[in-house]
């Protein structure tokens, strides 16, 4: 079976590349009005008055870089079968990531999952999204829209 790369994949692409740029924006932040010298990661409270407020804005940068390489995975083969679905989950997953981020940066870090906590609906969509085209690549047409059928039923996996 070949794999054809839809025209929509580049709306996938652009916001790959927007993530990107969003990340630069976070690094950005972190570094910008606190003196935490580098590569010093944490700052400590007994040396700088700002080091609560700038732990959770590098927190909030650092918990991003670490979940980034799953949702570029998710968003890149995800997409190769449901782009238009991806891009509005990758758009979604982005400005939960931006909540989250601007949450944690207040320097309360309960306030990171306000509405941050949208980027895990996101995420939970481009599995399902990345999983269709797993089973689609393996499986015929009948299978694959009964294992969607499956996924998209009320009934429990157990």
């Amino acid at each position: 079976m070949a794999v054809e790369i839809p025209k929509e994949y580049g709306f996938v692409v652009l916001v790959f590349v927007f993530y990107v740029f969003f990340n630069f924006w976070m690094a950005f932040q972190v570094g910008k009005r606190y003196k935490v010298p580098y590569p010093t990661l944490y700052a400590i409270e007994s040396e700088n008055k700002d080091a609560k407020l700038f732990n959770c804005i590098q927190r909030g940068h650092q918990n991003s870089i670490e979940v980034m390489p799953i949702f570029f995975a998710l968003l890149l083969l995800g997409g190769v079968r449901h782009p238009v679905a991806v891009t509005a989950l990758g758009i979604l997953y982005t400005v939960g990531r931006y909540f989250y981020f601007s949450g944690y940066s207040t320097g309360v870090p309960a306030n990171r999952l306000t509405l941050g906590k949208l980027n895990l609906f996101a995420l939970m969509g481009l599995m399902v999204c990345t999983i269709s085209f797993g089973v689609h690549l393996l499986a015929d047409e009948q299978s694959e829209s009964l294992f969607i059928s499956y996924l998209c039923s009320s009934r429990p996996f157990l």
